[in-house]
């Protein structure tokens, strides 16, 4: 029996702990606006339904909007305390601060912090992804919930084009941006960096232990596998960018990956929104070259 795109996602929000697709923010608070640079900068505080506080910068273009925006996920990295600085600030990880970068081509950006990141730090992720776990609500299920709800400010925001939201980021934001494409039919495009393998074989081959323990999501590969919830965003375009000398990334899992994805594009009949930017020498890095790509994408697609 043929199961529809609904229900696939209704089956992975179950497995995330998450009852309600259309994710809010109990309350939203701005706490401060400055000028940053030529842009400007709102540093808000938002409560979840778990009535915990998320801290979020959005950044945005001078002048009219509506704009194109980006939900940027940070990475992990295991450096818990960025968090999302690493919109303004970068990390060691990617060429330069994607904030300064994409506000002056005309893109706002909302930044939310983890569990466990910047101002969240306590409890840590262990702490977290064991209770998590016992109560059959996974970490990683948390951090989706709130990014979800992140995409829901932004879709009231007039200061943002909701026909034109995407996600981005690189390692652990790189896969909750991947996920959110395929949970969100309101993200329009997304970019993920060195983050993009089969979970399956990731096991298989002993390279699963890598990956932080926010990523467990009880029963996950009893019923999906990456590429098919990454094809769950077909027919929006997407781009995936690796490097194969990534210890997050072997390339077995990830043209394993590729192949489901392409896969579903190809079904879908818009094999040209699904692109792949691949260097045969990169590690768990943004490369010069992979960052001209991604603005390229963005540029021809949000």
């Amino acid at each position: 029996m043929k199961i529809d795109r609904n229900t696939k996602v209704n089956n992975l929000l179950c497995l995330l702990g998450i009852k309600n697709q259309q994710n809010q923010f109990k309350r939203s608070e701005l706490v401060s606006q400055k000028k940053w640079g030529i842009a400007n900068l709102e540093d808000w505080q938002f409560t979840s339904n778990l009535d915990e506080a998320v801290p979020g910068y959005f950044l945005y273009p001078s002048g009219l909007g509506p704009f194109p925006t980006l939900l940027y996920c940070h990475a992990h990295g295991e450096k818990y305390d960025i968090g999302r600085q690493e919109l303004l600030d970068g990390r060691r990880s990617l060429q330069s601060d994607y904030g300064s970068t994409l506000v002056n081509k005309g893109f706002a950006l909302l930044c939310l912090e983890m569990p466990c990141f910047g101002g969240r730090q306590f409890p840590d992720e262990s702490s977290r992804s064991k209770a998590g776990l016992w109560w059959g609500k996974p970490l990683f299920g948390q951090m989706i919930s709130e990014l979800l709800a992140g995409i829901e400010f932004l879709n009231q925001n007039p200061l943002v084009d909701s026909n034109r939201i995407g996600t981005l980021g690189i390692s652990m934001g790189g896969t909750h941006a991947w996920w959110l494409a395929s949970l969100d039919e309101r993200i329009s495009a997304s970019v993920n960096m060195c983050c993009f393998a089969d979970l399956n074989l990731l096991i298989q081959t002993g390279q699963h232990d890598g990956h932080g323990q926010y990523m467990t999501v009880p029963g996950l590969l009893t019923q999906f596998s990456t590429g098919q919830i990454a094809g769950l965003a077909a027919p929006r375009p997407q781009l995936v960018c690796v490097g194969l000398q990534d210890w997050s990334t072997p390339a077995k899992c990830f043209y394993l990956s590729r192949d489901e994805l392409m896969k579903c594009y190809k079904k879908a009949c818009v094999s040209n929104n699904i692109e792949f930017f691949v260097d045969k020498n990169a590690g768990h890095e943004e490369t010069a070259q992979m960052r001209e790509k991604i603005m390229t994408f963005l540029k021809e697609k949000l």
